[in-house]
C-alpha cells in the first residue's frame, strides 16, 4: 500500500527529511520474524464481539487515504474508543536499517511522543499506533486518549497490544508502526506494505504505559484492560 502523502504534512507541519547515519542506514534490513501467537489472554473474537455496533463520538468521519472518501467514524464504548480501518505503515522516529529516508520516502526522524530518554520512538521495534491530530472532527485528548495509552490492535484473529505513539493527518485514520504490522503478519514495508482493510483499533481511555517503550508492560496492562472491556460492554 502506498503510504498516504498527507502524513508528510502532519505533526509539526514539516516536510519529510531524508536521514542516513552511516552505511547501514541506507540498506533495508530483513524484517524481524513476526509473532505467531496472540498477545495476552483475551481473544480477538471476544474483543470483536464488543465492537459490532458503533456509537459515533466523532463530529464527522475520516478517510483511510488521500484518495478515499470519508467513511470511518470514531466510536465510543465503556472505557474505550475504537475504529475499524486499514493500516498504513509508520516508520518515523529513530533511524534504523529498516526505517530511514531511503526505505521510506515520507520518513520523518521524530514522533509526537518520545521515549523516557527523550529520544523519538523506534518504529521497527516498538508496536505503536498513530492517532489523527486534534481537529474539529475529533480531539483524542478530550476523549481520554494520550501518548503512551494502550491500544489493542486486532487483525486476522490476532491481538497485538501497542501504545499511542504518534499523531497523523487531521482527516485520515488507520496507521501503525512497522513493528505493529509485522507482529500481525501485515507487510511492514513503509512504501508498499500495509493492508487496505480489516484492522480494528481499540484505545483504552485514561491508560498509560511508563516508560512508553516497555512493550511487555503494554501487554500486561492491555490484557487487564481488555478483560475489563469485555466485562463492561
Amino acid at each position: 500500500m502506498r503510504k498516504r502523502l498527507a502524513f508528510a504534512l502532519a505533526g509539526a507541519g514539516l516536510l519529510a527529511v531524508s536521514v542516513t547515519t552511516g552505511a547501514g542506514a541506507a540498506t533495508r534490513g530483513p524484517a524481524p520474524a513476526p509473532k505467531s501467537a496472540n498477545e495476552g489472554t483475551v481473544t480477538a473474537a471476544q474483543l470483536l464481539a464488543k465492537v459490532q455496533s458503533c456509537s459515533q463520538i466523532s463530529n464527522g468521519k475520516y478517510r483511510t487515504d488521500d484518495e478515499t472518501s470519508a467513511t470511518i467514524p470514531v466510536c465510543g464504548a465503556n472505557g474505550a474508543v475504537f475504529w475499524k480501518a486499514d493500516m498504513d505503515i509508520d516508520c518515523d522516529g529513530q533511524v534504523t536499517s529498516r526505517c530511514n529516508g531511503d526505505t521510506d520516502p515520507w520518513f520523518q526522524d521524530d514522533t509526537a511522543f518520545h521515549q523516557s530518554d527523550g529520544k523519538p520512538l523506534i518504529a521497527d521495534k516498538l508496536p505503536y499506533v498513530v492517532v489523527p491530530s486534534a481537529s474539529s472532527t475529533w480531539n483524542y485528548s478530550q476523549a481520554g486518549i494520550k501518548g503512551g495509552g494502550v491500544v489493542a490492535v486486532i487483525y486476522n484473529n490476532k491481538v497485538q497490544y501497542a501504545v499511542v505513539g504518534d499523531t497523523g493527518p487531521t482527516k485520515i485514520i488507520g496507521e501503525a508502526s512497522y513493528a505493529t504490522a509485522n507482529a500481525l503478519g501485515i507487510d511492514p514495508d513503509p512504501e508498499t506494505g500495509g493492508t487496505d482493510s480489516g484492522v480494528t483499533y481499540i484505545l483504552f481511555k485514561n491508560s498509560s504505559v511508563s516508560p512508553i517503550e516497555n512493550h511487555d508492560k503494554a501487554v500486561s496492562v492491555g490484557d487487564g484492560l481488555a478483560k475489563q472491556f469485555i466485562q463492561n460492554n
